[in-house]
């Protein structure tokens, strides 16, 4: 039974710039000393949340995805994050996940977040998916998928095991962030890794970050404040089933089909 490491990268995004963006962050991921499994970044980590995809969207063999696979495969470990792509004509907030072995998962963000326009020019997504990671099960999720608890929901008490939100979430509203974050993991019995960003944005939107790890039980296992960081944290998969075990709350909940 492995414990899994993760790291969180918070910091500030060049608005609309993916070579600065991208520097950065190479620079960040390659200065990580300890081990870690998954390395996770904000939402549109790449630009920034833009409504400007015309501009900004990318194939999935264009530049960044290319970049995820090489630092993947460089630093021999899982990398996640949302990007812009185009693909049949349409345009999607998609979380990348990137294997070092080239292998890629991707998610499309299903909440568009109506009041910034996001469904005026993303499409959006229909599937979850759950990618496994030294035998944990992991469901990654974008933003404002938060705020609606039955996408997450953990329906056979293992789905999964960690619920990961990548975010570009304003700091007027991070009492809900950080509420909402330990809500799931409570309901759900699960661990969750919310990972925003800080500074300011195009439109002026302020980000205070508040990248948070939850426990099963609902307990802060890391809270990063307004600041620029690299946290790694280890997970523990033996105090996860112990939980599920000791208090199966999971077995009482209700049947439901999403359409």
């Amino acid at each position: 039974m492995q414990d899994l490491i993760i790291t969180l990268i918070q910091t500030d995004l060049i608005w609309e710039n993916k070579e600065k963006n991208l520097t950065h962050f190479k620079d960040k991921i390659y200065s990580i000393m300890e081990d870690t499994d998954l390395i996770i970044l904000p939402e549109m980590f790449s630009t920034g949340f833009s409504m400007n995809p015309a501009k900004l969207a990318e194939p999935m063999d264009g530049p960044t995805v290319n970049w995820l696979q090489k630092i993947s495969a460089d630093q021999k470990t899982d990398i996640c994050g949302s990007v812009i792509i185009k693909e049949d004509g349409k345009y999607f907030n998609r979380l990348i996940w990137t294997k070092p072995d080239g292998s890629l998962f991707i998610y499309n963000k299903r909440h568009l977040f109506r009041m910034g326009n996001e469904p005026d020019v993303y499409s959006a997504g229909e599937k979850l998916i759950t990618v496994e990671l030294k035998e944990w099960k992991i469901r990654p999720l974008i933003c404002y998928d938060l705020r609606f608890p039955v996408w997450a929901r953990n329906t056979s008490g293992s789905e999964y095991d960690l619920l990961i939100y990548v975010a570009n979430w304003p700091d007027k509203r991070t009492h809900h962030w950080k509420s909402l974050l330990t809500a799931r993991a409570i309901e759900n019995q699960a661990y969750v890794a919310g990972v925003n960003r800080i500074g300011s944005d195009g439109n002026n939107v302020s980000y205070s970050g508040d990248s948070m790890i939850v426990d099963p039980l609902g307990k802060t296992l890391a809270f990063l404040r307004n600041q620029d960081s690299i946290h790694t944290e280890r997970l523990s998969k033996r105090h996860l089933l112990d939980y599920r075990e000791r208090f199966p709350a999971w077995k009482d909940g209700d049947k439901f089909e999403i359409k």
